[in-house]
């Protein structure tokens, strides 16, 4: 299994979820948590009074903002270095997967991911539900949540109680396709 996981969480202006507003990244290596990234984005497009009271972010903040292609110019390098990880990860990995296509940037057609709501599901059976908040409620975890960067640091801290729990991360391994936008299923073994 990879020792270099990528954290990451994102914000969206709307309910088309095809832009970010925000991207937060925590970078773990070896066990440890060696660096972070955040930034708002601007996402050219419109804001919906949902997502802004839900994020805390409106048009005025992300004006001089940078623009995804800019932003990808700075993550590129570290979202390329190990297994990408997020709380309900394959909404993460689809609104990551459309801005790439809405921007024509070529990247990797298929990536490796951990959700760690799954893990969650799988080690914590006793909670009522799995959501970040309440993970990080649970294990004592700081949260200002849907903050990108706040949650991609706590959805890191999450994958490494979950990894001190014992959680088996090899079968919680999936890959998601860039190009198709979804999960690919695994393989069963005959």
């Amino acid at each position: 299994m990879e020792n270099t996981f990528i954290a990451f969480d994102v914000e969206t202006p709307n309910a088309a979820n095809d832009r970010m507003s925000a991207i937060g990244a925590t970078l773990i290596y070896n066990g440890e948590i060696v660096d972070r990234f955040y930034t708002l984005v601007n996402p050219e497009t419109y804001f919906s009074p949902f997502n802004s009271e839900l994020t805390g972010i409106y048009p005025e903040d992300v004006r001089d903002a940078p623009k995804f292609p800019k932003v990808w110019e700075m993550i590129e390098n570290a979202m390329s270095r190990g297994v990408l990880v997020a709380h309900n990860a394959p909404f993460d990995m689809s609104v990551l997967a459309k801005c790439l296509k809405a921007y024509g940037i070529k990247w990797k057609e298929k990536v490796p991911y951990i959700c760690t709501c799954t893990l969650s599901k799988r080690l914590f059976k006793e909670l009522p539900n799995h959501r970040l908040n309440t993970m990080c409620d649970c294990l004592n975890i700081e949260l200002e949540h849907h903050n990108a960067g706040s949650d991609a640091d706590a959805c890191a801290r999450l994958l490494l109680c979950c990894m001190d729990k014992g959680a088996e991360l090899e079968g919680a391994l999936r890959e998601y396709d860039m190009k198709e936008i979804k999960t690919l299923q695994k393989k069963t073994k005959r």
